[in-house]
This record gives structure tokens, sequence and C-alpha cells, in this order.
């Protein structure tokens, strides 16, 4: 009977949230639909249909999702949609303007701005009922948290279940279920199921929050357990500090990233025991004692992440360290001497941050490309590399600035794209650095990683195996497959394979110059599929000792390994093959 009644709650809570949140709703849902339309593209075509234009209506359609719910919560606030045609008019542009200027590629510009300009908005989601003042935001969040987190529960639980039922049709009766329809079965839950749970527990604008409403679990966990937690890192970091002072080695790396983090939770502890300080001595002392202890350490960041930023530049991330560092730091500032708390300026600070480290002037991507290339024009000018505002061949410089060089132009080529280097000629590649810089690239990364990923075509279910008396599955080996005698080697490291009959070796193979043999043979048709006959990726050969053939079953090798030699590292090879033998 409670179940019953529980189910007919959460059903009854669905219906409520789809008639509050309808455009959500339907966003989500049309999210989900296009992503395993996505999906089944790609499968059905073997990955040969390309998918890129849905997939950047799919990341116009998150963000519209996220938009739409800002304009949700500015109508209620209003309390009127006479308006909600014109702010969903606005909302729709909005979106479509964003898609045409922004969502170009996936690269990482691009993505982080989608992930940035989303975070944006849930944040504006949540502050927009309180801005720009009204009582007990804090709990209002908690309720919102709450809520999350229940649904994430409640969503995890129905998909493990759904899957299990999925498994046991699968196992058990024989019915065939296709990997694919776990994803989508997580899809339906993750972006159907999950947001119309959530933002049916979402609070109505009249609903009014009180200490009372401080969950007790969750008060314990921040009170008893998160600030003791957070009071014995803060006096290990001091322990450093005071080290850093006798030593005098300054930190660097990755000492800035725990202090941010550390400060991150420890705003988000202060926004939330905000509401119970007069009645918890614990909590008053915890908002009156770490905001002031906290600003020397923020102050010890900001002298690691200087030195690095002095060494290299400023990248993408190293500006958002710098960045959330001033902002919590400002933040820290505001616990420690304003003595009418109103933290709704938490998250409505933090989304301008985010709006400007992101767009614009001063974000992340036009101050990186800014200070890379100031260090790059440096360095040429050290060394007499720039005459004229172009680049003068030298080789004989240091092989730490050849290295620099090396690593800015990677940097460029990996997150933005060379043509934002300044001094370079047109079209330059990183392929022309001996000619333009007088030598070669000194960094691990040479060029953009580009796969010709090749598989034999499953529509041939069998091989040809007549002239042949011997079959070697090489797929599950280690370093050799044997049979009577015969053994096949296989290096991994230089694609050599070795077969040997009683011990004695009667042929050898290079696999790269097959395989390179393969792909320029059939490149026109691997430009527009990844699959080929058997015969296409098969290879026959003969000497006086064996007639054998080698069918790969699968080809994985780097566009750059083809083009500028196969000696270079393995890392991103791989072959997968059988061997056909007879000995005469």
């Amino acid at each position: 009977m409670n179940i019953t009644k529980h189910i007919k709650n959460i059903l009854s809570a669905i219906y409520l949230s789809t008639r509050r949140f309808p455009v959500t709703i339907i966003l989500s849902t049309a999210l989900a639909i296009l992503l395993i339309t996505i999906q089944e593209l790609e499968t059905k075509t073997g990955g040969v249909y390309n998918t890129d234009t849905l997939s950047k209506i799919a990341m116009a359609i998150a963000i519209g999702m996220a938009l739409s719910l800002c304009i949700k919560m500015i109508l209620e606030k209003e309390e009127s949609n006479k308006r909600a045609i014109i702010y969903h008019a606005i909302g729709a542009i909005f979106v479509l303007a964003y898609y045409f200027m922004f969502i170009k590629d996936f690269k990482m510009v691009t993505m982080s701005r989608f992930f940035a300009t989303n975070l944006m908005f849930y944040i504006a989601f949540v502050f927009i009922p309180y801005w720009p003042k009204r009582q007990n935001f804090e709990m209002y969040v908690v309720k919102i948290f709450a809520s999350f987190f229940t649904t994430v529960l409640y969503s995890g639980v129905l998909y493990l279940g759904l899957a299990a039922i999925l498994f046991t049709i699968d196992q058990l009766l024989g019915v065939n279920i296709k990997s694919q329809i776990y994803y989508y079965t997580f899809l339906l839950v993750a972006l159907v199921f999950a947001p119309t749970y959530f933002l049916a527990n979402v609070p109505l604008k009249h609903e009014e929050f009180t200490k009372e409403n401080f969950i007790k679990l969750f008060k314990v966990l921040i009170l008893y357990i998160v600030m003791p937690l957070l009071s014995a890192y803060t006096t290990i970091l001091y322990i450093y500090f005071f080290k850093i002072l006798i030593t005098r080695v300054f930190p660097q790396g990755i000492v800035s990233h725990l202090v941010l983090w550390y400060s991150i939770i420890v705003t988000a502890v202060l926004f939330f025991i905000t509401p119970i300080i007069e009645e918890n001595k614990w909590a008053r002392i915890f908002l009156k004692v770490i905001p002031k202890v906290i600003l020397p350490i923020l102050v010890m960041m900001f002298v690691s992440i200087g030195i690095r930023i002095n060494q290299y530049g400023i990248t993408e991330n190293r500006y958002y360290v710098l960045v959330m560092g001033i902002w919590v730091f400002l933040i820290m500032i505001y616990f420690a001497f304003t003595r009418k708390l109103i933290n709704i300026v938490i998250p409505t600070t933090l989304a301008l941050v985010i709006l400007i480290s992101t767009f614009g002037p001063l974000s992340s991507f036009s101050i990186s490309k800014y200070s890379q290339n100031k260090r790059f024009e440096s360095i040429l000018v050290k060394n007499q590399m720039l005459k004229d505002g172009k680049v003068v061949p030298n080789a004989n410089i240091s092989k730490e600035d050849k290295l620099q060089i090396s690593m800015i132009l990677e940097y460029f080529e990996r997150n933005h794209s060379l043509k934002d280097v300044k001094h370079l000629p047109d079209n330059f590649e990183i392929k022309d650095m001996k000619t333009v810089f007088g030598f070669e690239s000194q960094s691990g990364y040479i060029y953009p990683i580009e796969y010709y990923t090749i598989e034999r075509d499953p529509n041939y279910r069998s091989l040809d195996i007549k002239d042949y008396d011997y079959f070697l599955d090489t797929r599950y080996m280690l370093d050799n497959a044997t049979y009577n005698g015969l053994a096949v080697k296989y290096d991994y490291d230089t694609a050599v394979v070795r077969i040997l009959d009683k011990g004695k070796e009667i042929y050898s193979k290079d696999l790269d110059l097959v395989v390179k043999q393969i792909i320029e043979k059939n490149k026109d048709v691997i430009t527009n599929k990844h699959t080929l006959s058997p015969d296409e990726m098969s290879f026959v050969d003969e000497n006086q000792f064996i007639k054998v053939k080698i069918q790969f079953n699968f080809i994985s090798i780097g566009k750059t390994d083809l083009e500028q030699g196969l000696d270079t590292n393995r890392g991103g090879k791989g072959y997968e093959f059988y061997v056909f033998v007879t000995i005469k």
C-alpha cells in the first residue's frame, strides 16, 4: 500500500513539473531522442554518416534547457505569464545566435564555452527567485541540493533496475539485447525522468524557508564532519606555509589546485552555515576565524601560480586558477569583514566571473593567446630570430628555448589555431618548423593526432582458407602463437612478424610496410568509410620455405606515422590479424 502511494506521489509530482516546466521537459526529451538518433546513425552506417551537425544541435538544445529554467524563474518572479512568449522568443534567438557564433567544432574553446555557459545558467536558475534580496536563500539552496541528490539516487536505482531487467531478458529468454539499448535506457532516465522528477521538487515562489528547514543530516555532516576536516586541512597548509618560509622554496604546480579546491569548499561551507551561526557556537567561531585564516594561504597560492605564469605564461588552466583564486579571496574578505551577510552575492558574482572568463576580451582564451604570443615573441627577440616581423631560422639556440618554442606552437595547434600565432608565415604547419625555425619540433607532440582506423567488413563472415594448411590466431597471444612446431611471433614495438618452423626462422615481415601499402592502395575508399573487404585487408607473400597470408581484422595508425616515417613511437599503432601458412 505504501509503495503504491509512493509511486502515485512520484507520478503526481512528475505531472506537476511537466505543467510547470513544459519547455524544459520538451527540450530534455528532444535531447534524449536526438542523442539516440545520433547513436543509431553511427551504428547503422559504421561511422560513415557525419553526425557533427546533429551533435552541434544537441549542444544548442542543452543550452536551451538551462536557459529555459532561468526564463521560467523570471516569469514566476514577475507573477505573470503575459511576457512568456516574448521571453521564450528572446531565448530562442539567443540559442540560435550561440549555435551559429560559438558552436563551430568540438575543440577545447568550444567545449569550454559550452560547459561554462550551461553552468552559468544553472547557477542563475538557483539565485533568480531570491535576487536581489530575500530571506533564507541558504535554506532554499539546501532544498535544491537535497532534491538534486535525491534525484540522482532515484535515477541510479531506476537505471540499474531497468538494466537488470534487460540483462535478464537477454540471458534467460534468449532475446538479443544490443549494447546500445543500455545506453538508450540511460539517456531516457537521465534526460527524461531525472529532470522531470528534480523539477517537481523545486520550491514554488510562495514557499518560505526557516532555520527549521535545515536538514538535520546535512547539518550534522557540515558541522561535525566537514568543518573539523577543513580545520585539520588548514593546519596542514599552515605547517607547509611555515616550511616554505624556512626553506624559501616556493610552491609550484599542484599546490595551487589543492589550495583552490580547499578554498571553494570552505566558501560553500560558510554559505550553508550562515543561517545557524546564532544558535551554534562552533559555526559562529568557524565563520569568524576561517575567512581570515585562509587569506595568507591564498596569498601562498598566488605566489605559486605566479611562478608558473612567469615561467610559462598564461594558459586557460592557469587563468581559471588565478581568476577563481581572486574570486575566493574577495569572498573571504566579504565573510571576514561584512557584518550583515547577504549570501546571494556568492552565486551572483560566480556567474559573472564565469561570463567574463568565457566571453570577450578578458576571457581565458583571449588572455591566454595574448600571453603565449608575448612569450613566443620574447624568445624570438632574445635569440635574434625576428626581423621585420618575420621569423628568421636559427638552429644555434639553447635546447630549452627550442623546447619552449615547440611547446607554444603545440599549445596553439592543440587548443586554438596556428593562425593565431604572430610572426608565422601564412599556412604554417608544424612540419614546416625545420624550414621556418631551423630545427624540428622538440616537444613530444608533433602533429594533431589523426588516425586511420579500419576494420574488416563484418558483412564478410567467411574467409578463404584454400591453399593453406595452418591457421594461427594472433589476437589473444602475448608474443607468439604455436601449432605442431610452427610458431608465429610478433614484436609490438617493431611491428615485425616472424614465422618459425621447429625453432628455425623461415619468414619475417615488417607489418608497418604492409599496412602502408594497404592504406595507400585504398585511401580513396577509407576516406568515406572505415571498413574494407577481407581481400583488401590481406597480404600474400612467399619464399622458398613458405607461403603465407596475413589477414588483418583491424588497423589503427596515425596519419603522420605514414607521412613522416614508420620508425616512430608505437603507442598509437595497433594491428589485429590472422596468419595462414603453407609449408613448401
